[in-house]
């Protein structure tokens, strides 16, 4: 009879009680949105301080089990990090300063190496020569695509931290949420119905489990690939190499997207210098990001963040086109989060048999009846 009962109740037709939860739900979604859009840099403010946290809870929780004060560790941890910033800050910035003003200042020279390597492919293959625009026409597109990525970096930095006080702001706001993160969690749990405190237990542990799992891939993997690029490069006669290293670090927080960005300039520079410096910064990039994506993503990572690459990339598009740019760096929690209360509110209850699912899709995909 129950199960009589249940497929009674999945042939029967949308009901009034259903459309109205239907129509709730889009209402809520259509609200939210508009909070996002109204509050851009608050949100991105707090979800990024949020994700911090999540990430530096369990150093803190380790020097609490060591006995100390959780108020002291707290303290001693931010007294570390500003101590690891200023470090980098007094002896990485000064050669990446005069890296970067070299090379802007051999801007020209860089574009001069350029033209003519395309001059030079556009007379042996007339083919070529007839599919590309001219070399300024090239120029000037080149031109409108910095300028208009150095305007989206200005305004979401100026949008996130607006100067020395947003930052101060948001390093205090951190210690107050590590200080005493209780009332917050047993806030968000008060607000789950009864019969949904399970899950939403359930919910905010897998995301902390996931974030500090990305996190620590992401520092793993961008350091060793920075490095790793950075070093090839210098072997190989690209620079700035040291620049590049850094570009190639900090591509890593851009899920899929960041390794693209990061290969443009490098192989623009090494165009510049000829044919031989391209086809050798080319061979660097796809080594370094093949044994990346091979070895030290499923080695670091493993298992923690099934997450596919289209839905990271919605996702990048998505926060990137609310927040910014600094934006792209919540893809990955924003999409881990979505993954999550999809299958814990969801899925779950409905107990799906995956096995047989995925037979289905397979012949779908197959052309299978």
């Amino acid at each position: 009879m129950a199960q009589e009962s249940e497929h009674q109740s999945q042939e029967t037709p949308l009901n009034y009680r259903g459309a109205r939860r239907i129509v709730w739900l889009v209402f809520l979604l259509v609200v939210v949105w508009f909070i996002l859009r109204s509050l851009q840099s608050v949100v991105l403010l707090f979800a990024i301080v949020f994700l911090i946290a999540m990430v530096l809870n369990p150093i803190v929780v380790w020097l609490q089990k060591h006995r100390v004060p959780r108020l002291a560790s707290v303290l001693l941890l931010m007294l570390a990090l500003i101590a690891v910033a200023g470090t980098i800050i007094l002896f990485a910035i000064p050669p990446l300063a005069r890296q970067g003003q070299e090379l802007v200042h051999n801007a020209p020279e860089v574009w001069r190496g350029i033209r003519t390597r395309i001059e030079s492919l556009t007379q042996n293959y007339p083919e070529v020569r007839d599919a590309l625009p001219r070399t300024d026409e090239i120029a000037g597109k080149v031109g409108d695509a910095a300028g208009t990525v150095g305007s989206i970096l200005l305004r979401s930095t100026i949008g996130l931290v607006g100067g020395l006080v947003g930052t101060v702001f948001a390093i205090l706001l951190l210690i107050f949420v590590l200080a005493n993160p209780q009332p917050l969690v047993a806030g968000y749990l008060a607000l789950a119905p009864d019969r949904y405190r399970e899950q939403a237990h359930r919910t905010l542990a897998r995301l902390m489990r996931q974030m500090i799992a990305w996190a620590r891939g992401v520092a793993i993997n961008g350091a060793i690939t920075g490095i790793s690029i950075g070093t090839l490069l210098w072997l190989v006669g690209v620079q700035p190499a040291l620049m590049f290293g850094v570009f190639a670090f900090l591509g890593e927080f851009l899920p899929n997207i960041g390794p693209i960005l990061v290969s443009i300039p490098i192989l623009l520079v090494a165009l510049s210098m000829g044919a031989t410096k391209f086809w050798l910064a080319l061979g660097v990039i796809v080594l370094v990001y093949q044994v990346e994506l091979n070895l030290l993503v499923p080695g670091v990572l493993g298992k923690e963040m099934r997450l596919h690459p289209v839905n990271i990339l919605f996702f990048t598009l998505a926060t990137a086109t609310l927040f910014g740019i600094l934006g792209a760096v919540l893809a990955v929690p924003a999409a881990a989060l979505a993954q999550i209360v999809i299958d814990e509110f969801y899925l779950r209850p409905r107990k799906p048999d995956y096995a047989a699912i995925d037979r289905e899709a397979a012949a779908l995909v197959e052309g299978r009846n």
